[in-house]
């Protein structure tokens, strides 16, 4: 099964959708054929004759999974894979009755029928079914489609989940096996049913006003609005002028040491806070500490702590992944989906290595926590091990606390014991799961931390006054305890400022100590706009906002690239002249359905479903009301918009007319502007500014091969073969001399593709 199950994000119809029937009344009562159905599984379970069958069935999501659970279960069970969802609504029409409390119409799709069958046999063979999909709400109406769909129900079924794939852990939830949660069943299918009316309303009418092939959603817009009116923040931002002034200052010792040089920044101007707004301003206290003393005025100290950071949630992971590896959420999502469901270990057999990657919550079990305690202690030592087990509550809304953390599923497996058998990409992706559990289970960080107040001006001034014409203030810290530094320290966005572990310490300093001036260095600053989100930084956002759930955030930022709405640059979203469009669209004609808060709130109201505290049907009906209302208001003032062929610099080659570029179905691509007259189009190539290293007559651009990977090779293929899937940089080799080096590594190394070399990202500028 994909890593991603496309819970919530777009929807869009091959055709046109029915027009809306008028809803039927609002009833206060819970009853439709499908939960019913769901409710009685249990019952049915129980009451059910065993069949003639031999054997137990387990029917799980992805093969590999099957493979894992097969190995450790034995001859006496059959291990099936449905391979993710085996029934769904129809593509062709909108698949609800909404004048039938919204009953949905479920088909198997065409190219799951022959699994179907093959299940059907299966259950048939079978004395007894466990239903043994993943541990949230869509595997468990997978489950429910499951049962429907193979007729299970006529022997007994069971529902079982694996947290974690261990022989352990499966042994004991095939001992303890429940019913179908129909709670959970009601709260999947009106997500599902909400994104389709939304879907199938919505996309049509931006067809008709827009252009074919777009698609609205319920999530999938919210997350545009998002990337939208960051981007009007920055185009609306204006850089303002400011100036800093630090002061590099030594001790009076002999020999001076380059420990005994600090850098000390203007933090108060007779007295008041220091703000230079302009290089003049700045030049008038450059002038004005001409011959200044520099002497100590105070010195504090005190001794703080560092709390580790809670193990991984899902997009806390798709964040750490994207911030040390470089990964996007979908390959993080995949990575850790491989980890999860099993590997081949050799001599122990096949584990699975991590616990289930789709959660939002920090909970740990007790047996896990008091395991990683005998590794911290044995590893590091027992004054690592704090006193009781660490509790780390969420702060998303709405986190499903009964389940796990993403932790590693023995915690005694150390990376390094497990890396002959793991990819590159799967080692690096486990070890990050176990340092930051191992490390959330260790003691505080403890620092000493320094500041130190300056006072500057004449000696006489200093001597005479408690309020200096100018006071610098330096700050340092010193580790005092690593703690669960001496495993993992978290990542950090762009932008972020600095922390007291990028403090070095300072040096010995007590009050009336006169310093001297080494230089003055005042800096000339720009504010800045705020950052565009990466896909990492748009998950926690999502998250901070309560929109979408952990099975929802990869694919929601896959469909709005798919559709053009963003594009990534130097891994950041940037929406798209048609993303912006239709962006302003929806939030103008449906201001409350695509409401960021408003979006919240639904999926509160979800929870509220999946914990039996909420009827489904009546949350339909207060959704559909309103938003039929606003739909047809839309059909009628929405008025048509023509989206603009971006201007190139390309000619046609077959008739000498300006090439024009437009987006399609894959991205932007060159057309000629004399279409239909002429149909000549080509793929728009991106030149990253350096000359083909083979050719020497054409130019490196970017590309992209048939699986969407990014690549580089010469605009003159087929006549040149150069490609490199490393960005080529036009700084030749200082060891070979070979004329380009690519970059390669986290920190921006640059590294020779003929002899190996590394250099360092400073070369560039060489």
């Amino acid at each position: 099964m994909s890593a991603e199950r496309a819970d919530g994000a777009a929807n869009e119809p091959k055709t046109r959708a029915a027009a809306p029937k008028k809803a039927a009344a609002t009833k206060t009562t819970k009853s439709t054929k499908t939960t019913k159905s769901a409710k009685t599984a249990t019952s049915r379970a129980k009451s059910a004759p065993t069949g003639p069958g031999r054997g137990k069935l387990v029917i799980v999501e992805s093969p590999a999974k099957a493979k894992t659970i097969g190995k450790y279960l034995g001859s006496g069970y059959t291990v099936k894979a449905s391979m993710g969802h085996v029934r769904d609504l129809p593509k062709s029409k909108l698949g609800v009755d909404v004048d039938a409390d919204f009953a949905p119409t479920y088909l198997v799709p065409r190219d799951k029928s022959k699994l179907i069958k093959e299940l059907k046999e299966s259950v048939q063979k079978a004395r007894e079914v466990y239903l043994a999909t993943d541990p949230d709400r869509e595997g468990e109406a997978i489950a429910w489609h499951l049962a429907q769909a193979t007729d299970a129900y006529a022997k007994p079924v069971h529902r079982v989940v694996f947290h974690e794939i261990t022989p352990e852990a499966v042994t004991q939830a095939i001992a303890n096996p429940r019913g179908i949660d129909a709670n959970l069943v009601d709260a999947q299918q009106a997500r599902r049913i909400l994104d389709r009316l939304v879907g199938y309303k919505v996309s049509p009418l931006l067809w008709k006003k827009v252009k074919r092939g777009l698609s609205a959603g319920r999530v999938q817009t919210a997350a545009l609005r998002i990337v939208a009116e960051r981007e009007r923040e920055i185009e609306v931002f204006i850089a303002e002028e400011y100036w800093s002034l630090d002061a590099e200052l030594a001790r009076r010792v002999t020999p001076l040491r380059k420990s005994d040089v600090f850098r000390a920044a203007l933090s108060k101007i007779a007295g008041k806070k220091a703000s230079l707004k302009t290089g003049v301003e700045t030049q008038a206290v450059v002038d004005g500490l001409t011959g200044a003393v520099y002497r100590v005025a105070n010195v504090t100290t005190r001794e703080t702590q560092r709390r580790p950071s809670a193990p991984f949630t899902t997009s806390t992971l798709q964040q750490e992944a994207s911030r040390k590896l470089g990964y996007g959420v979908r390959r993080t999502m995949q990575i850790a989906q491989e980890l999860y469901e099993g590997i081949d270990l050799g001599p122990d057999g096949t584990q699975g290595l991590i616990t289930y990657m789709r959660t939002d919550s920090t909970n740990v079990a007790s047996s896990a926590q008091q395991t990683a305690r005998g590794v911290i202690a044995a590893r590091y030592g027992e004054e690592y091990v704090p006193e009781r087990p660490p509790f780390y509550s969420r702060k998303a809304k709405s986190a499903q606390e009964a389940h796990e953390a993403v932790r590693p599923t023995m915690p005694q497996r150390d990376p390094a014991s497990v890396k002959p058998f793991l990819s590159s990409p799967q080692f690096r992706v486990y070890q990050l799961v176990w340092q930051r559990f191992i490390a959330s289970q260790m003691r505080p960080a403890v620092l000493d931390q320094t500041g130190v107040d300056i006072a500057a001006g004449p000696a006489a001034m200093l001597n005479e006054t408690d309020t200096p014409p100018f006071t610098f203030r330096a700050t340092g810290s010193v580790v005092k305890f690593k703690g669960f530094t001496a495993v993992y320290t978290e990542g950090r966005d762009d932008g972020d400022v600095s922390d007291e572990f990028d403090k070095d310490a300072l040096p010995p300093l007590a009050v009336g100590d006169d310093l001297d001036l080494q230089k003055l260095a005042p800096e000339q600053h720009f504010t800045q706009p705020p950052p565009r989100f990466s896909e990492a930084a748009l998950v926690k956002a999502l998250e901070e906002r309560g929109i979408g759930r952990p099975s929802t955030y990869a694919p929601t930022i896959a469909t709005l690239q798919a559709r053009g709405y963003v594009a990534v640059e130097q891994k950041k979203l940037i929406p798209t002249e048609l993303g912006l469009v239709v962006n302003d669209l929806l939030v103008e004609h449906f201001p409350r359905i695509f409401d960021v808060g408003f979006t919240s709130q639904l999926e509160e109201e979800l929870d509220e479903i999946a914990a039996g505290e909420r009827a489904w049907v009546p949350t339909m009906r207060e959704f559909y009301g309103p938003f039929t209302e606003t739909l047809s208001q839309a059909e009628r003032t929405m008025e048509r918009v023509r989206l603009r062929d971006e201007p190139s610099d390309e000619t046609c080659e077959k008739c000498g007319r300006p090439m024009v570029i437009k987006l399609g179905r894959y991205g932007k691509f060159l057309a000629c502007s004399g279409f239909p007259e002429c149909r000549n189009a080509r793929p728009l190539l991106q030149r990253i500014g350096v000359a083909c290293p083979t050719c020497g007559e054409g130019e490196v651009v970017e590309r992209r091969s048939k699986k969407g990977r990014t690549f580089f090779g010469c605009n003159r293929y087929p006549g040149c073969d150069f490609v490199s899937w490393n960005k080529p940089v036009a700084v030749s080799c200082p060891a070979c001399q070979s004329p380009y080096l690519v970059e390669a590594g986290r920190k921006g190394q640059l590294k020779c593709p003929v002899c190996g070399h590394l250099t360092e990202a400073l070369a560039k500028s060489a």
